[in-house]
C-alpha cells in the first residue's frame, strides 16, 4: 500500500484509535533504534535540569501534566 493510501485509511480511524496506534508504533521502536538527540535538544535538557535544580518546587506532578494534556485533546 502506498503512503497516501495508507494515510487516507488511517484518517478514517477515530481519534482514540489513532492515539492508540501512535502509542503502539512508538512502543515498537527499540530504545537503541531511536535517533540520537541533537546538540540543541541536549542543550535544552541541560538547561531544564539546571533550572529544576535551582527551584525543584516549581516542577509539575505527572498527574497535573497528564490532566493538562488530556484537556488539550478536546
Amino acid at each position: 500500500m502506498r503512503r497516501p493510501e495508507l494515510w487516507a485509511e488511517l484518517m478514517q480511524l477515530t481519534p482514540e484509535e489513532r492515539v492508540e496506534l501512535v502509542e503502539d508504533l512508538w512502543d515498537s521502536i527499540a530504545q537503541e533504534q531511536l535517533p540520537p538527540l541533537t546538540i540543541e535538544e541536549l542543550d535544552e535538557l541541560d538547561r531544564e535540569l539546571a533550572e529544576h535544580r535551582v527551584d525543584p518546587g516549581n516542577a509539575q506532578s505527572w498527574e497535573t501534566v497528564r490532566t493538562w494534556l488530556r484537556s488539550r485533546r478536546g
